[in-house]
């Protein structure tokens, strides 16, 4: 078994960043992704533990993931925020990618809210928009619960719901509020770091997906009692037609980084 990303290490990073941030527990944990990571700059009474002091947390290498947790408040709740992830492309097991999860649970986190930039590949996706996803193609074909059962996961997570109904109905309910139109729709996971060819967007197209990505997404039993929802930014893609090259034009960080703010408020005024 391998224990380096287990439960017992999850608590241990736990009990390391509850002496630097206190011991109150989150009422939202948010994971920013690429070119996402500025909310990080608006919590009030911030205190950021840098990854590379939190055990079993290695360090970022990928631009626009600042490596850092960050605790404190945002529009009036407690928030903990992770400004930087972990993908299978820097070489790191299926386990780590999902590690985070499990220690934001041991912390106290009972709703989670996950960022990433992606490429779109539905026709009605421009660059930028902001996409929910309501469910998930995971083409890795690797998952983080493979291995011994822990405490508090499930040998068989039921996967026919992994995105919170409810929690996505609050997140479209505030983007009306705040004028931020979102869209709903499939995200499929690769592992890349290579972008997706013609044949494979196709592909991609006809498996049902409407957005691509190399984050990685969420596995329920991984942490049974968090209800995750995740919201994608599409790249700038070429919208002629499915099939085109969608990462051509510019970097997922340029797009995350444009539409950035309309996270912000999304996130906001979610309540």
């Amino acid at each position: 078994m391998n224990t380096a990303y287990s439960r017992d290490a999850a608590k241990t990073s736990a009990d390391m960043i509850r002496s630097r941030i206190g011991d109150s527990a989150p009422d939202i944990a948010i994971i920013l992704g690429s070119g996402l990571g500025g909310l990080a700059d608006e919590i009030e009474d911030a205190v950021r533990v840098p990854f590379a002091d939190i055990p079993g947390f290695p360090e970022p290498t990928v631009i626009g993931h600042a490596g850092a947790l960050v605790a404190g408040k945002l529009s009036g709740r407690r928030v903990i925020t992770l400004a930087g992830r972990f993908h299978m492309y820097e070489g790191h097991p299926a386990v780590l990618a999902g590690f985070p999860v499990r220690v934001l649970h041991a912390l106290g986190a009972r709703t989670l809210f996950a960022s990433n930039a992606a490429g779109g590949i539905r026709r009605d996706l421009d660059a930028g928009d902001l996409m929910i996803i309501e469910d998930h193609l995971n083409l890795t074909f690797r998952n983080p619960l493979i291995g011994a059962l822990q405490e508090g996961d499930e040998r068989f997570p039921d996967m026919s719901e992994p995105y919170d109904s409810r929690l996505r109905a609050l997140l479209l309910a505030a983007g009306d509020t705040v004028d931020v139109p979102l869209k709903s729709g499939i995200y499929a996971w690769l592992t890349g770091p290579s972008f997706e060819t013609r044949a494979e967007v196709k592909m991609l197209a006809t498996l049902g997906a409407d957005a691509v990505g190399m984050s990685h997404r969420c596995s329920r039993g991984r942490c049974p009692r968090c209800k995750e929802l995740s919201v994608g930014c599409a790249h700038l893609c070429c919208g002629a037609a499915v099939g085109e090259v969608i990462q051509r034009t510019a970097p997922a960080t340029d797009c995350g980084r444009a539409r950035d703010g309309r996270v912000h408020i999304v996130y906001r005024n979610t309540n």
